[in-house]
């Protein structure tokens, strides 16, 4: 029987016949995957047709992705390799063999970021009024003005560390910038190495104009610190000759692993680690390429690191800090000012709405940062925190801001008599301490708090509001995508529901009593719950609509994430792909599926949008024979979101919701938009277009007005 072609342009194997076996070379590596998308905003950066002040931007950004991929990930694949077990990872690559590759890979992009920096955006800015400069460059007016400041402001909290017998190598700091400095003694000729560091509570990059970083018509220039400090080591070695000097910076394992004792508190646990996270083993070494090689050799020695674990920067280290050029008051220099809107269905012109009664009525998606956080989930929150007919408040805490509305207004509520329940996941990676303050300002304002659950993160971003109106109890609820932050829900694109549906109710009411208590529930009305519920669900699904294809139904699949690496529901996506499924794949990062293959995932398009906004939500759709399933949650489609995590996706039913979604996965998948798509060998081919996120900007205005 000859195979049968479907619509979507794939082969399905004849009736009756076992499909190939998949191949063992399906997967992508997930390492490298991610160093692509770093790679695309380093494109961002490169990119002449973007406001210069928004390519610094990126600029920044990759730096500090950069640092955390070593903190965290390369940590995790040298703290494995230490062990000794030879474990491979499912693209079949040995630790120490991805590690080489990560390394070239790496080189690659920082001397591209570099490049970038160095050879194109500096004599832009310069272009523009902006000048980073050399104390070589300055007149002597300005180094009389920058020697006071040296003497006023940073010469105090310098402390130069001699090595020497008598003096053992100093604890080097991560992600700090340090000075390898070589003196030579006059009267011996003996050399010796001393480390100063450059310390981070003084501004990387110093004024050079009176004590303002910018001048009436915008002009800027700026000194580093480190040159600033150079140009005066001999007031830090008097009586030495200063021979050299060398600027290196080193990245540190910061990836926890916390002890978890049923019988022990998890705070003290965890402040435990924290403690032990500042010294952590090095796992990075960043030099400038004029770094003497015996010098290096000293660090590579001391800090106990290999030939290969540094990396070699032309120029400045630590462009992360090239935010302070970003914030400057340029406002030609960046994006248009973009001021989310209010949801529609929440104000009546300027006239904010009761959340509760626009609920009654029906569900409301928000969109974020397209409408705006304050106006809708924060004022939920708040209202219900105000609303003397609320009687209880139960929400999750993953991340949240510094001045944090949402805990104020639990505070609030708290101090009013209601009983609020918080869940403050205290393990949230390099926001436990913020986290650990908030769990005690809340419990301190009589809250109940938890601290999450023993051996899982609960990630899900969850609120119920228990109303009684009129002798009846209703329940309101919030399940979205992004965490309740306020400053990041304006920069991250996340989505949420908000919905009086007795079902969700119910629903959430019985997660926060496994939350919080001690029941074991794991099947659920409306939700998918990690650990237990989502991965089998959704391959469930899946298997759902190749069973459509095979019967000539209706048939798709459309998934928004920021990584797919799980195994079990890429298998399951390439069968339906061979059982003729078209399927779409939205993915902001690391993407270890292969579209495109012959025989095995032609029917499959994996699209990647890196933009203003970070694309943050997650999405899957199903077509379900015509009858279309939507879902929204927290969890990216990874081990640790579907094995370690609590992790919720919603069933949206609204059919003004689905619509909505509908309209934003059409726009992103359509022809003509910027964005990269990823080939069957790994590579990401970047597509000119129209901006996608300026469209959905344009809309959600449009329709607010």
């Amino acid at each position: 029987m000859a195979a049968e072609t479907t619509t979507a342009g794939t082969t399905r194997a004849p009736q009756g016949e076992e499909p190939p076996a998949l191949p063992a070379d399906r997967f992508l590596n997930r390492e490298l995957s991610w160093l692509d998308f770093n790679a695309r905003v380093l494109e961002l950066a490169e990119d002449e047709t973007l406001p210069l002040l928004e390519r610094v931007k990126f600029l920044a950004i990759f730096a500090g992705n950069l640092d955390e991929f070593y903190m965290v990930r390369i940590a995790g694949l040298k703290r494995r390799l230490s062990t000794g077990l030879t474990v491979r990872s499912p693209d079949g690559l040995t630790i120490r063999e991805q590690l080489t590759r990560v390394t070239e890979r790496t080189q690659e992009l920082v001397h591209r970021h570099a490049v970038a920096f160095e050879q194109d955006v500096t004599p832009r800015l310069e272009a523009a009024g902006i000048r980073i400069v050399h104390w070589s460059d300055l007149a002597e007016p300005e180094t009389r003005r920058l020697r006071e400041y040296f003497r006023d402001q940073v010469f105090p909290v310098l402390t130069p560390l001699a090595v020497d017998p008598a003096h053992p190598f100093p604890y080097i700091s991560g992600l700090s910038l340090n000075l390898a400095v070589s003196v030579r003694d006059p009267d011996t000729g003996t050399r010796h190495f001393a480390r100063l560091k450059v310390p981070n509570n003084v501004p990387r990059f110093v004024p050079v104009g009176a004590g303002q970083a910018q001048d009436a018509s915008g002009q800027a220039t700026f000194l580093p610190l480190e040159d600033l400090i150079a140009a005066h080591l001999t007031s830090l070695f008097p009586g030495l000759d200063v021979v050299d000097h060398h600027l290196f910076r080193v990245t540190r394992n910061a990836d926890l692993e916390v002890e978890e004792d049923r019988d022990e508190d998890l705070l003290q646990a965890l402040e435990r680690e924290l403690a032990r996270r500042r010294f952590g083993p090095a796992v990075r070494l960043e030099v400038t390429e004029t770094m003497d090689p015996q010098i290096l050799d000293v660090l590579v020695s001391e800090l106990e690191v290999s030939p290969q674990d540094v990396v070699t920067v032309p120029g400045l280290l630590d462009l992360a800090s090239l935010w302070a050029l970003y914030d400057l008051d340029r406002p030609e220099l960046k994006d248009e000012p973009f001021v989310p809107a209010t949801h529609p269905r929440l104000s009546e012109g300027e006239t904010p709405k009761s959340v509760f009664a626009t609920l009654r009525e029906g569900d409301v998606l928000v969109h974020h940062p397209y409408h705006s956080f304050a106006t809708s989930v924060q004022r939920f929150i708040e209202q219900a925190a105000a609303d003397p007919h609320v009687l209880a408040i139960k929400q999750t805490l993953y991340r949240t801001s510094g001045d944090s509305p949402i805990v104020t207004a639990l505070i609030e509520a708290a101090e009013a008599g209601k009983q609020v329940v918080v869940l403050v996941e205290v393990k949230a990676r390099f926001d436990e301490e913020a986290n650990i303050t908030w769990a005690r300002s809340l419990e301190r304002a009589g809250c109940h708090v938890v601290y999450g659950l023993v051996g899982l993160k609960t990630h899900c971003k969850t609120a119920l509001v228990v109303r009684r109106e009129s002798g009846v109890i209703r329940r309101y609820v919030h399940i979205g995508t992004g965490n309740y932050n306020p400053k990041t829900a304006r920069l991250y694109e996340d989505l949420g529901i908000l919905t009086a549906d007795p079902r969700v109710g119910a629903d959430l009411t019985d997660l926060f009593n496994t939350l919080t208590g001690y029941s074991r529930q794991t099947s659920y009305r409306q939700l998918m719950v990690a650990p237990h519920g989502i991965r089998s669900g959704l391959v469930d699904k899946i298997r759902r609509e190749a069973r459509h294809a095979a019967e000539g139904r209706p048939c798709g699949i459309r998934f928004k994430v920021n990584s797919l690496v799980d195994e079990g529901v890429i298998d399951a996506l390439y069968e339906a792909a061979r059982a003729g499924v078209p399927v779409e794949l939205f993915i902001r990062g690391i993407c270890a599926l292969r579209p495109g293959v012959p025989g095995l995932s032609e029917g499959i398009r994996v699209r990647s949008i890196v933009g203003r906004f970070l694309e943050h939500s997650r999405v899957m759709a199903f077509c379900n024979g015509g009858e279309q399933e939507w879902w929204i949650g927290s969890a990216d489609l990874m081990h640790r979101n579907l094995d370690r995590r609590v992790e919720v996706l919603l069933r949206v039913c609204d059919e003004t919701a689905q619509r909505e979604l509908q309209r934003v996965f059409d726009a992103a998948m359509a022809p003509g938009v910027r964005c990269w798509e990823l080939g069957p060998e790994g590579a990401w081919t970047r597509l000119d277009g129209r901006d996608y996120q300026a469209a959905l900007t344009a809309a959600v205005t449009e329709h607010a007005g």
